[in-house]
């Protein structure tokens, strides 16, 4: 978005009209469009509230009910916290009685709405000065939460009184290269974020009190040392991964930690690292207990998928693969268990002669370290049965190996 759309978005006339509209329906949204056109709207002001009142929609799951007061970009949305998770890091904030944090790339303004929520005083910085405009137009009524457009370079961290903290969320999007789908194309490569991993690492070296929100597939090597990163899982999906310095530290080295149940309750669970190291990996199919476990994404992407082998006594299908497997049956909340039927090598001719057998019609396929393609083994299998089987497709004593299972109710 330019700097003009944003301050006129923020304008009484554009706020108000975007006030007016009912909520998004993209199937009614071109004749929305012609109708307001035709009561003397400036056709790109039109497009612009349009596209406000789309975004909407998808914000919510990020900002929540406070969606409906904000100005929004199709990037900003993207990147930004969850809600129930920006509350999260807000109250570790709050638990260290810091004087000030400053929300160093601030976007939109989420984080900076929950760490004044959370009872902190919260300066809101970013680079883009029409990111900056919308984000101090979120942040018009919020008591104790400034605003301002400024590179991260030509802050004085420390000038301010008192303990001072910092929360950085690092842009992942290249700005002019998109993909296919015409959306900002992403990047992993810490040297490629903005700011860069190396800048992060120096703001913590400034202010120590720091916690940075970076992608899940965070490389395991780069966690400071006496730095805590803790990855985040959320509806079975792995979130982000923050690292947290200084007293916002609980637990040294990866944690976890895995929300379950109501998207707009439920309850956060903490997974740590026990010291106990990897998992012991399977020898072969008779080291197969009756049960297999499948952490949840956030434990898998931290590698703590040894702590879950120890607490039902498992052992890893393979390295890395994080499947779990014991001879019993044990009730771990950030888990999925399953009952295994049957053992069967990769291998198609078998294995199309037991779907036959099987009167298998369709299959439910969970896969990791395996490089098959699901839907060309649907194909070659020849599936004409009745029934529904979930297969799990993982290495097994280095062969890929499916094993047919049932879900745990």
């Amino acid at each position: 978005m330019d700097p003009e759309t944003a301050a006129t978005l923020a304008g009484g006339g554009a706020w108000e009209l975007l006030q007016s509209l009912p909520p998004y329906d993209e199937g009614s949204a071109l004749a929305l469009g012609t109708r307001l056109r035709g009561a003397g709207h400036e056709p790109s002001l039109v497009a612009a509230v349009l596209t406000q009142s789309a975004l909407r929609e998808r914000g919510r799951v990020k900002f929540g009910d406070r969606v409906t007061q904000m100005l929004l970009t199709r990037d900003g949305v993207e990147q930004a916290t969850r809600w129930q998770l920006a509350a999260r890091h807000a109250a570790r904030f709050a638990q260290a009685g810091l004087d000030l944090v400053w929300d160093l790339g601030c976007g939109l303004g989420g984080d900076a709405l929950a760490l004044a929520a959370a009872g902190v005083r919260v300066e809101a910085v970013d680079a883009d000065p029409a990111t900056a405009t919308l984000a101090g137009f979120n942040l018009r009524d919020v008591p104790g939460a400034g605003v301002r457009c400024a590179r991260l370079e030509d802050l004085d961290l420390r000038s301010a009184d008192g303990r001072v903290g910092a929360w950085l969320d690092p842009a992942r999007r290249r700005p002019g290269r998109t993909d296919s789908r015409g959306r900002t194309s992403r990047t992993t490569a810490l040297d490629q974020l903005s700011p860069t991993w190396d800048q992060v690492r120096e703001v913590a070296e400034t202010v120590q009190d720091v916690g940075a929100k970076l992608a899940p597939s965070f490389p395991h090597g780069e966690v400071p040392a006496g730095a805590e990163a803790q990855w985040a899982g959320f509806g079975g999906e792995a979130l982000e991964c923050t690292v947290w310095w200084g007293d916002l530290v609980r637990h040294p080295g990866r944690t976890a930690q895995v929300h379950t149940g109501p998207a707009d309750g439920g309850t956060w669970l903490e997974v740590l690292d026990d010291g106990g190291g990897p998992a012991p990996v399977a020898g072969g199919a008779d080291d197969l207990g009756e049960w297999l476990y499948e952490p949840d994404r956030a434990v898998l992407q931290a590698g703590l998928t040894g702590v879950l082998a120890r607490l039902v006594d498992g052992t890893e299908t393979a390295p890395g693969a994080g499947y779990v497997t014991a001879g019993a049956a044990v009730e771990v909340p950030w888990v999925r268990a399953y009952r295994i039927r049957s053992v069967h090598p990769l291998a198609t001719k078998p294995l199309r002669r037991w779907a036959r057998e099987q009167d298998i019609g369709a299959l439910t396929i969970k896969k990791r370290a395996v490089p098959i393609d699901p839907d060309r083994l649907r194909r070659d299998l020849h599936l004409g049965g009745s029934r529904e089987v979930v297969v799990v497709l993982t290495p097994l004593a280095g062969r890929p190996t499916l094993l047919e299972v049932e879900p745990s109710p």
